[in-house]
């Protein structure tokens, strides 16, 4: 296996690990309509879990880019390409959730500091609009939502545990901290 493909491989294992939340969230909404409560805390339980497995899979891959740096970003320079002009999209080859990272904290640092998730999301469409593949434009199962707006979320998920953005804010309320203010700053100034 050459490294270009590990790196499909990860994305892969991301994209399945959301898919198995997608479903939790369905049987918790499910047990919600029941009134089951002890499935509810269960389904929480192990939505809980499998975030926490995520990150790890996720400190994995990072890993794996540190080491293979270049290589992946030839890799992804030649899957851009194959997007733009296959009709079926393979498995494994929505927009990867690092990508939106800057336009996430760019968003952010536009509306204010903090704002709506849809505000937010709206902004960082704008921006990626020319990135986002047939892939990630196609709606969930699950939600009908567009994949990639799942994908952002996730994002906000990891910055959140990284510190770029606040844990505390309001439900809905996405915001930046101080450390994410830098670290866009920094990223910035690299460009």
């Amino acid at each position: 296996m050459e490294e270009n493909e590990v790196f499909d491989a990860f994305e892969i294992v991301m994209e399945e690990i959301e898919s198995v939340v997608e479903t939790l969230r369905e049987e918790g909404a499910d047990a919600f309509r029941k009134d089951e409560l002890d499935g509810i805390a269960e389904t929480i339980n192990r939505i809980e879990e499998i975030k926490k497995f995520r990150e790890k899979v996720k400190d994995l891959q990072k890993e794996w880019e540190r080491l293979f740096a270049k290589e992946v970003a030839e890799s992804m320079q030649k899957t851009s390409k194959k997007r733009s002009i296959s009709q079926r999209l393979e498995r494994g080859l929505r927009t990867p959730e690092d990508y939106f990272r800057l336009p996430i904290l760019g968003s952010l640092v536009e509306l204010g500091g903090s704002a709506p998730m849809r505000d937010v999301l709206d902004k960082v469409y704008k921006k990626m609009e020319s990135v986002l593949n047939e892939y990630d434009l196609q709606g969930l199962h699950s939600t009908g939502r567009p994949r990639w707006e799942n994908t952002a979320q996730w994002c906000r998920n990891s910055m959140v545990m990284e510190g770029f953005l606040t844990a505390d804010s309001p439900r809905g309320i996405w915001a930046i901290s101080e450390d994410g203010k830098r670290f866009l700053s920094e990223s910035e100034k690299g460009d």
